[in-house]
């Protein structure tokens, strides 16, 4: 057995109890699971501060001094214990909570401490609430360096295992463990990009002489930790071209009439250049996988029916799916207009499809007549099955899973069928090459011509009465506007209560406009009937929570008003604003809210004032939130990082792309000596990993 993979009580100073706190608190299993535990923050006790010198915007201080008195304060669970601490400069206090007994135990008067930890000021001492400390020794009056802080938990802490004693058994591991830290890397690469040795990384990772020590040990391992993510999914890639041979769609004659005679608009650049990138897909005798970004109201819908009509000349079928009814019959309503145009069958099938209707599109979808079913989730149910399906069209794809996806490979086909794959969240570059790094991407970044871009304005609470009259003229204009409030998922009263306020208070200010009210407590067939209201014009005003995020299309609502915009997330915020702006109509959307503003709220107001580019707004989330935030990523299981940071190690990223191609490029099994490292870290993660390495576009 390999040294690292000795199970962790082994280890001296751990034994079955720890053993079972770390495997169940922290995952650790193994001698190798504990030297992947890495720091982290790392508490800098190279410098040691004297009481007069402190201040709040201190993080941490490191102060040598004596203690000179100990008082037990309040009673009960108020309770709590102060060390009076002093130093040649002042005194301040030590304040403990939790654990008293145990501290007081250990604390002598009289006796010279080293105490770490947050300064605050309470009255006019300054405090230091549960301290690290230890009696001063003649070796920790010289200075100490840079010390790792761990993760631990608190059954862990109560199990006597905190961040000092997991340093500990580290330390331990490292001594006995060093030489067992094998290289993972090609040694061309760490010559070029001048990487240390992982040996000395993990080492200093852990352990760091200095600042500048850390910093070399940390870009090995975000180069390794981002190159492995890159070869793993150029290599399924890679095996899946060769592995799923595709239907070949060569003949175009459907499609070539469409374009001549039916389109009813000049397609734009980069839907044209979308299309030639499917084309060669499928044409190519290999399985497509393709990612289309495009923001919203980019006209993905029109290249998507065109990549469907590529199937349907091909003797194939089509199928588009939609995570929710709504959408599904927005698609469904968008592409039966062009596809009644050229004569081919088109149906929609969701949950409250009828009986009668599902058994013609059952049979129907068997005997080929039907070429484009639209539908919802039920779509991948075991009784529908086709002829031949050619191509799957997903949309919004970060709302289905991989199991879900993946049915619809097991659908009845000639080959594997074409995917597709939609979204209008745009997602960063970065994120994108690290989330589908195994999908081919193509990206829709020009609005059709005509749209004038939407103008966005924030305003304070206290302007309500001047929106309220612009929204007059809007309405006397003829246009219709949304207004929409926060969910917050805490408080559905809450949330209820907000909302009915704010219903209320547009009633007052239209009282004679008709006003369509949705809301997540109505009834399916009620929020229908409200929103049917709406698109045809019956309202003018509809006011409702963010379920109209990912809604109707109404070219006619020209005005999207935000309500307390600053508990919203960018993309929530652009994906609203993304529901007006769909007709020739100048568009606006407005930004209500309170003059207590966070940084992050500010920023998030002005990026959307500032500019429309969904690219640009999604590279500013991605730096406000991390990438574990954005939608879609929890489920992916790639984003776990331990290094690299997606939003600030960009140019890393780039690299360890680049160098992974030319690796697979030379050696497409890693079956060249030079690369016998790499090989056995890669079967490691995917053991490590399972499914979500090999997930379906």
């Amino acid at each position: 057995m390999d040294f690292l993979d000795k199970k962790i009580e082994f280890l001296k100073g751990v034994g079955p109890k720890r053993a079972e706190l770390l495997n169940k608190e922290l995952g650790i299993f193994t001698f190798s699971d504990l030297l992947n535990h890495f720091p982290f923050r790392y508490e800098d006790r190279s410098v040691f501060y004297q009481i007069i010198q402190l201040n709040e915007q201190l993080p941490y201080v490191q102060i040598k001094g004596v203690i000179t008195r100990l008082e037990t304060v309040g009673e009960g669970r108020k309770k709590r214990l102060h060390a009076y601490f002093s130093d040649t400069t002042g005194e301040m206090t030590l304040v403990w909570f939790k654990g008293l007994q145990w501290v007081e135990k250990k604390l002598k008067v009289g006796e010279q401490y080293l105490v770490f930890g947050k300064p605050a000021k309470f009255g006019r001492l300054y405090s230091i609430a549960h301290p690290d400390f230890e009696p001063l020794t003649a070796q920790q009056s010289v200075k100490a360096g840079l010390q790792p802080v761990y993760h631990t938990t608190e059954k862990l802490k109560s199990g006597f295992v905190d961040s000092k004693a997991i340093g500990r058994m580290m330390r331990q591991l490292v001594e006995q463990g060093v030489n067992h830290i094998e290289e993972t890397l090609p040694a061309a690469l760490i010559e070029q990009y001048k990487l240390i040795p992982r040996q000395h990384a993990v080492i200093q990772a852990h352990f760091p002489n200095d600042s500048q020590a850390l910093a070399k040990a940390q870009a090995r391992l975000k180069f390794e930790e981002l190159f492995l993510i890159q070869l793993r999914l150029h290599s399924i890639k890679n095996k899946r071209k060769v592995a799923f041979s595709g239907q070949v769609f060569g003949k175009l004659s459907t499609l070539n009439e469409f374009y001549k005679e039916h389109l009813p608009f000049d397609l734009t650049g980069a839907q044209k250049r979308v299309i030639k990138e499917v084309f060669a897909d499928v044409k190519s005798g290999k399985q497509m996988n393709r990612l289309l970004q495009g923001d919203v109201g980019s006209g993905k819908t029109i290249v998507a029916f065109i990549c469907m009509l590529m199937a349907i000349d091909n003797g194939a079928q089509a199928c588009m799916m939609a995570p929710t009814e709504i959408l599904a019959q927005q698609h469904y309503h968008g592409l039966k207009e062009f596809a009644d145009a050229i004569g081919v069958s088109i149906s929609i099938l969701t949950g409250s499809s009828k009986k009668s209707e599902r058994k013609v599109i059952d049979e129907t979808l068997r005997d080929g007549s039907l070429k484009i079913i639209v539908g919802t989730h039920a779509l991948i149910e075991d009784k529908v099955d086709f002829k031949n399906l050619g191509l799957c069209v997903i949309d919004e794809q970060h709302r289905f899973g991989v199991a879900q996806r993946a049915k619809l490979w097991q659908k009845q086909s000639v080959a594997h069928p074409h995917v597709l794959v939609m979204t209008a969240t745009p997602i960063p570059r970065t994120l994108a090459m690290t989330l589908y790094g195994d999908l081919d991407v193509s990206v829709i970044d020009e609005l059709p011509p005509g749209r004038k871009p939407i103008e966005t304005v924030h305003y304070y609470e206290t302007n309500r009465l001047r929106v309220f009259g612009f929204l007059q003229k809007q309405i006397d204009l003829g246009r219709q506007v949304y207004i929409v409030y926060p969910l917050i998922e805490e408080s559905e009263k809450l949330d209820y209560n907000n909302l009915m306020d704010g219903y209320e208070s547009v009633c007052r200010a239209f009282p004679k406009i008709p006003i369509s009210i949705v809301h997540g407590k109505m009834k399916p067939a009620d929020k229908d009937f409200e929103m049917q209201r709406f698109v045809k014009g019956e309202t003018k005003i509809m006011v409702a929570t963010t379920v109209i995020e990912v809604g109707v299309n109404v070219p006619n609502a020209s005005v999207m008003v935000v309500e307390n915009a600053e508990k919203f997330g960018l993309s929530q915020l652009h994906q609203l604003r993304g529901r007006v702006g769909r007709g020739a109509d100048q568009s606006f959307c407005l930004l209500i809210s309170s003059f207590k503003l966070s940084k992050d709220g500010k920023t998030r107001l002005e990026t959307m004032v500032r500019t429309n580019n969904g690219f640009e707004i999604a590279d500013v989330d991605l730096k406000l939130r991390g990438p574990g935030d954005i939608e879609g990523t929890q489920q992916s299981g790639i984003l776990d990082l331990k290094f690299a940071d997606i939003a600030r190690d960009a140019k890393i990223l780039q690299e360890a792309k680049y160098c992974a191609e030319r690796v697979l490029e030379e050696d497409p099994t890693l079956g060249l000596e030079k690369n016998a490292g790499l090989l056995k870290q890669i079967r490691k993660i995917r053991k490590e990993k399972g499914l979500n390495w090999g997930r379906i576009s």
